[in-house]
């Protein structure tokens, strides 16, 4: 009989709980307006917000996107297990296990085509605030997504943008 070591078992994706993706843009260093795709957790997963926590770390370091280090450019390493896909007003992204989509607006959409990519920020932090489907305010997102903890916990990724062509 062998057994799998506890590093190798498939990450069940029921631990992660329930992820959401969100969107915006601004100004970069550069003076141009910037593509932004937050995914984090809601911590809701049954084991608790520490374990959803936990599944996300593992998850993005078993794609080989570390946590917390460097920016893993998407352009300089095309075998890397996430793409984007904009279509119909929607990003789309894809990792193994993983299929996160939200609504962008038009801003986010100049953005993209203007530079053909998006800076993803999936950070293993639960998301402090409140549920699906409720309204976020810009003071709540803005100190989330900017917060020293929330920037040291996440997994920092510039993704090519594809979309589908007619």
């Amino acid at each position: 009989m062998t057994t799998t070591p506890p590093e190798t078992r498939p990450l069940p994706t029921s631990d992660l709980g329930t992820l959401v993706m969100m969107a915006w843009s601004g100004e970069a260093a550069d003076g141009k307006d910037m593509p932004y795709l937050l995914a984090c957790t809601l911590g809701d997963a049954a084991d608790g917000p520490e374990a959803a926590t936990a599944a996300v770390e593992k998850m993005l370091t078993d794609a080989g996107l570390p946590v917390g280090g460097e920016l893993v450019d998407g352009h300089l390493k095309p075998s890397l297990p996430a793409s984007l896909l904009v279509v119909a007003g929607q990003a789309v992204v894809t990792m193994p296990r993983l299929s996160a989509q939200c609504t962008v607006g038009d801003e986010w959409l100049t953005a993209v085509a203007e530079r053909g990519y998006a800076y993803l920020l999936f950070t293993t932090l639960p998301w402090p605030g409140e549920r699906p489907g409720a309204t976020v305010g810009h003071e709540e997102f803005s100190e989330f997504v900017t917060a020293d903890a929330t920037l040291k916990a996440a997994a920092h990724i510039v993704l090519p943008a594809r979309s589908l062509r007619g």
